[in-house]
C-alpha cells in the first residue's frame, strides 16, 4: 500500500511509485507511436485513406467509461472488503487478548509470562501465528520463522504437513479450549464467548479466502480490455482529419486514461497480493502480534515503516 501526502505541483506529474504509468507504458509508448504514424501519413494505410468520424468514438467512449468505472468500483469492493476483514482479524484478536487474560484461572502461571507451557500464553501465541498463516496463505507462501516462533517445536514439525495450516491452529486452539474446561480453568458459559472469538477469526479468514479464490468474471474483464485497446487504437483515425498535429497529444491523454483505469482494475482486483497499491498484511499481522505480545507483558518486534512510500 502506498502511503504518502498527495503531491503537488510539478511533483504530481512526476510521481511515479505507486502509479499505474509503469504498467501500462509500453502499450501507451506503441499507442502514441501508432498516432504519431498516423498524424504523419494523415490516415493513410498504403496509399488508401481510412476515413473516420469522432462520431463512432463518442459513442463507444462514453459507455466504456461507464463500464471501466464499474468494473474500478467492483474491484475497489473487493478492496475494502478485504481491509475490512482485516480489520476484523485485528479487532478479534485484541479481544482473544483479553478474554484468554481475564477469564482463565492463571493457576500454575510459569515464571515468564512467554513460556507456551501456561494455556493462556499458547493460545496467544497461536492467535499471532494465525494471522501470519493466513497472510501466506492469501500470498501462497510457506511459513515462515514468526509462525515458528510463537509454536511449540512439536507443533510447528505438525503444522509443515497440514493441509490448512490456519485451520490446524485452530483446531489445536479449540482442543486447548475444550482442556481448560475439563479442567476447571474456565467456566463452560464464559468459555462460550472464546469459542465465539474463535469462530470469528475462522469466519474472517473463510472470507478472505472467498475474495482470493473468486476474481471477477475472465469473460467480462477480457471484453473491457479488448474494447480499451480498440478503442485507443483506432482513435487517432477518427481525430487526425480534426485537430491535426495533436493527435498523439489527445490520443496520449485518452489512452493513458483507458489504459490506466483498466490496469487499477486489475491491480485491487486481488487486494492481498505484493503489487504497490495492495493491503499492507505484513504490517497489519505486525500491529497484531505487538499488541497480542504486549498484553502478556513481552517485548514485541517494531512495526513495520514504509519504504519508498510502499508498506507492504
Amino acid at each position: 500500500m502506498i502511503v504518502r501526502d498527495r503531491p503537488s505541483g510539478a511533483s504530481l506529474f512526476l510521481a511515479l511509485h505507486g502509479s499505474v504509468l509503469p504498467r501500462i507504458l509500453p502499450a501507451l509508448l506503441v499507442n502514441i507511436a501508432i498516432a504519431t504514424l498516423v498524424t504523419w501519413s494523415h490516415g493513410d494505410l498504403f496509399q488508401l485513406k481510412i476515413t473516420l468520424t469522432t462520431i463512432p468514438f463518442t459513442l463507444i467512449g462514453l459507455p466504456l467509461s461507464i463500464f471501466l468505472g464499474f468494473r474500478n468500483n467492483a474491484a475497489y469492493d473487493r478492496f475494502w472488503e478485504g481491509r475490512k476483514l482485516w480489520g476484523e482479524l485485528l479487532l478479534r484478536s485484541r479481544n482473544m487478548a483479553r478474554q484468554c487474560l481475564s477469564l482463565i484461572d492463571p493457576r500454575a502461571l510459569p515464571a515468564g509470562a512467554a513460556q507456551l507451557g501456561d494455556v493462556r500464553v499458547r493460545l496467544l501465541h497461536r492467535t499471532i501465528a494465525f494471522n501470519h498463516t493466513v497472510r501466506q496463505l492469501l500470498r501462497e507462501l510457506p511459513p515462515d520463522g514468526a509462525v515458528q516462533a510463537c509454536l511449540l517445536p512439536d507443533e510447528w514439525q505438525r503444522l509443515q504437513s497440514a493441509p490448512h495450516k490456519p485451520d490446524f491452529l485452530m483446531q489445536q486452539m479449540g482442543q486447548d479450549l475444550g482442556l481448560c474446561i475439563r479442567d476447571g480453568r474456565i467456566d463452560p458459559c464464559l468459555a462460550a464467548s472464546i469459542d465465539s472469538t474463535l469462530s470469528a477469526l475462522t469466519s474472517a479468514a473463510a472470507s478472505c479466502e472467498r475474495i482470493r479464490n473468486t476474481p471477477v468474471p475472465f469473460s467480462y474483464t477480457l471484453l473491457l480490455h479488448r474494447t480499451a485497446y480498440l478503442y485507443c487504437f483506432l482513435l487517432p483515425f477518427g481525430l487526425v482529419d480534426s485537430i491535426g498535429f495533436m493527435t498523439p497529444f489527445v490520443v496520449a491523454i485518452v489512452a493513458y486514461t483507458f489504459f490506466g483505469l483498466d490496469a487499477l482494475g486489475d491491480e485491487i482486483e486481488e487486494p492481498f497480493g505484493l503489487d504497490s497499491n495492495d493491503l499492507p498484511l505484513d504490517a497489519i499481522c505486525r500491529a497484531i502480534e505487538i499488541e497480542v505480545r504486549a498484553a502478556l507483558g513481552e517485548a514485541g518486534p517494531a512495526p513495520l515503516q514504509p519504504v519508498n512510500f510502499c508498506l507492504t
